[in-house]
């Protein structure tokens, strides 16, 4: 698991190969190590100084300088770019390297510092756009290939949750609104993040919310649909893209909610504007989902 070619570090660091290999040939930035077949590979070390060599290149120090410093020296000079304003040219770049090594290492006081600067610069949503899912899209190509376990993914992702449900808890409750969304995801679905970004933009528009989180079962969001009677509801499909499991569920979600708009949020590639049909709405970026709640509130 702590082992990385070096097309997984330009993956995960946006380093490009030829760039890597200049810097180890030029300036020893890294030293990789041999398996037994003579293969070159990295172990997690490696990848977070490549993480910090990267976050500061765009900063006054000159890449031969940032190779050439040991790692507490680097560590030492993220932090004080994160301690005050400095100029970074491709600051977001920054936040997000530093984001992804807060997880490597379980650096809870690293992520604070990210996620606040991260607010300082663009506030809640412009944080998810720019630094969060950037991060978070970079970490699942991780843990899906296994090379961070499972542990540094809940890290990461309990963090955020934590942070978005901060913010959410800052907007004032509306149980008057005439537009109640009811947000979940279905069986077998846990990444929340986007769920609870959708959650705190419905709240921010002024929309009513109901929010029954991961994993939940069809008969359970019949019992709240019955109950409740939301205007709308609000899915994500993050994990399994498994084509005919999509259209099953689509399928179910149509019979089962007629009185409702159904809005899905997946990739383009997986739920396509082609499939958009009475009642239910495929949504592919926050911006879609503002201007629904836009048109809404009209």
């Amino acid at each position: 698991m702590d082992s990385f070619t070096i097309s997984q570090l330009q993956r995960y660091s946006g380093i490009s190969v030829h760039s890597i290999r200049a810097w180890e040939k030029r300036y020893n930035a890294l030293t990789p190590s041999r398996s037994e077949g003579n293969t070159r590979y990295y172990d997690g070390n490696q990848l977070r100084r490549l993480l910090n060599i990267a976050s500061l290149m765009h900063s006054a120090h000159k890449i031969s300088e940032l190779c050439a410093l040991p790692d507490a020296k680097l560590n030492e000079l993220v932090y004080s770019n994160l301690e005050k304003e400095t100029f970074i040219q491709d600051y977001d770049e920054f936040l997000v390297s530093q984001m992804i090594s807060s997880a490597l290492e379980f650096n809870e006081p690293l992520f604070d510092k990210v996620y606040s600067r991260a607010l300082l610069s663009h506030g809640v949503e412009g944080s998810y756009l720019k630094v969060v899912y950037p991060a978070l899209k970079r970490l699942g190509v991780l843990w899906s290939a296994a090379r961070i376990a499972p542990a540094q993914e809940h890290f990461i992702s309990n963090l955020i949750r934590q942070k978005l449900n901060t913010s959410i808890d800052l907007l004032p409750v509306d149980n008057h609104s005439k537009n109640h969304w009811l947000l979940f995801l279905p069986e077998n679905e846990f990444h929340e993040s986007g769920l609870l970004m959708a959650n705190y933009l419905v709240r921010h528009a002024g929309h009513r919310c109901t929010y029954l989180g991961a994993n939940v079962p069809l008969e359970t969001l019949q019992d709240a649909v019955n109950i409740l009677n939301p205007t709308s509801l609000l899915f994500f499909l993050v994990t399994k893209d498994d084509e005919e499991e999509d259209k099953a569920l689509l399928r179910v979600m149509r019979q089962n909610f007629p009185s409702q708009k159904i809005f899905v949020a997946a990739d383009a590639s997986r739920i396509s504007t082609s499939k958009a049909t009475k009642g239910l709405y495929p949504i592919h970026s926050v911006e879609a989902l503002k201007e629904v709640l836009k048109v809404m509130s009209i």
